[in-house]
């Protein structure tokens, strides 16, 4: 079978690669993909948000299955006009990825069908989320309510910070469109762990629960980024937490969408923070995430294929997912300077020289004169798996060590928190 991946960073290089062990597989094709990709998949030069260019290229090409890795084509409706072409694929329809699109969406849901989640209030005016927050205090979350590309977030410790945050989303408009809105929340103290599950719109097979590093520096110092590496499995999850999160959580929003019309076929994607008062969601996404998705491919036994064909069918079933040994680790090289500006077009060098078993996944980088050069903030997500946690992170940095480029920067912390249980 033919399969297109819709994408070009991190996320798709790892769901390439994984799609590639398939052998029912024959060819796989990658919109736009990335320089590093050529080894697995064949890159088309048709970017991620042109859905009539992407459905003219799987009938031209006769694609059996396609696969959407970034948010913001899923929002835009690409799954509908995949289905309406009467092409296969995987993810939510748009009315579906509207759990992610809209915060405030998402919120009202989770209030309508008591899933956990931190006490917020919506504003479409910035003087009144000014009031509220005067009237709440700090510390508190302001969010804008559209796509940000995982960067419309701010924990605001005190309340500058947070009037910050609303006139930077709602009057400076930093983020576009997505700032038509803003949530309020709660801040809520705990643990933060990412977990993805498969759903056929009824029945959810979870994958394992891992932990992404959302700030630049160590010690999670800095500003927010897109994710400066992942690990999985992540302990904090216990057994006894994955009962609730089922329960409380996942199941519900499954049969919650459907109830509202909005039935959720593809990656549900639930960021939990593990509260003293059990996992509480943070937020959804309607997506494979990045970079959990690296680590999570290296740990997946099974045929990643007849799992996604088992969502499509409505036939989805826990045996179509089976997990390696031990544990998974991401860290990612970022551009100097990311997540603010950054140089692209240095030359990267020691690719040849990461041991066999660790994968390197280009994000952002490209091809100039026969060489990779970086083309993007997170350059490269070096992926390796171990018997347990302390040596898949030997194996990730014995691999980050045989990279350069200038200007090159990472967390050297990676997987710190699980050390530590």
């Amino acid at each position: 079978m033919k399969v297109l991946i819709i994408g070009g960073g991190g996320r798709e290089h790892a769901l390439a690669w994984k799609v590639a062990q398939s052998p029912r597989v024959t060819r796989i094709y990658c919109a736009p993909g990335n320089g590093g990709m050529t080894g697995v998949a064949e890159c088309v030069p048709v970017m991620a948000e042109d859905t009539n260019a992407l459905v003219e290229f799987a009938r031209q090409n006769a694609i059996d299955l396609t696969l959407v890795g970034p948010e913001a084509p899923l929002v835009a409706g690409v799954v509908d006009a995949f289905l309406q072409a009467g092409l296969s694929i995987f993810g939510p329809t748009a009315r579906a990825a509207a759990l992610e699109g809209s915060k405030a969406m998402a919120k009202e849901l989770m209030a309508k069908y008591n899933i956990p989640t931190a006490r917020y209030a919506v504003f479409d005016s910035p003087d009144q989320a000014r009031r509220h927050i005067e009237k709440t205090g700090a510390p508190c979350v302001v969010k804008a309510d559209g796509l940000a590309a995982g960067k419309g977030v701010v924990v605001a410790m005190d309340e500058a910070t947070a009037f910050q945050a609303v006139e930077e989303i709602m009057e400076k408009r930093v983020f576009g469109a997505a700032g038509a809105q803003v949530v309020v929340e709660e801040f809520m103290e705990g643990e933060e762990v990412s977990l993805l599950a498969l759903t056929d719109g009824e029945r959810v097979v979870p994958l394992l629960p891992a932990q992404d590093h959302k700030r630049v520096f160590n010690d999670d110092q800095g500003p927010n980024t897109g994710g400066m590496g992942a690990y999985c499995p992540a302990p904090v999850y216990t057994a006894e937490l994955h009962q609730l999160t089922m329960e409380q959580i996942l199941l519900p929003t499954v049969r919650g969408m459907a109830r509202e019309g909005r039935p959720y076929r593809g990656m549900l994607y639930a960021g939990l923070m593990i509260t003293k008062d059990g996992p509480k969601v943070l937020e959804y996404n309607a997506r494979f995430g990045d970079p959990e998705t690296q680590p999570l491919m290296m740990m997946l036994q099974s045929d990643l294929v007849d799992a996604v064909e088992g969502v499509l069918s409505g036939r989805l079933d826990p045996s179509m997912v089976q997990w390696y040994p031990g544990a998974a680790v991401c860290v990612v090289m970022a551009a100097g300077g990311y997540p603010g500006p950054y140089t692209k077009g240095l030359p990267i060098t020691g690719l040849d020289l990461v041991p066999p078993e660790v994968a390197v996944f280009h994000a952002g980088t490209a091809i100039a004169n026969g060489q990779v050069v970086t083309a993007g903030g997170r350059v490269l997500g070096v992926t390796a798996r171990g018997h347990d946690i302390a040596s898949a992170i030997e194996a990730a940095y014995r691999g980050v060590k045989a990279i350069s480029f200038q200007g090159a920067h990472y967390r050297t912390d990676i997987g710190h928190r699980a050390l530590t249980r």
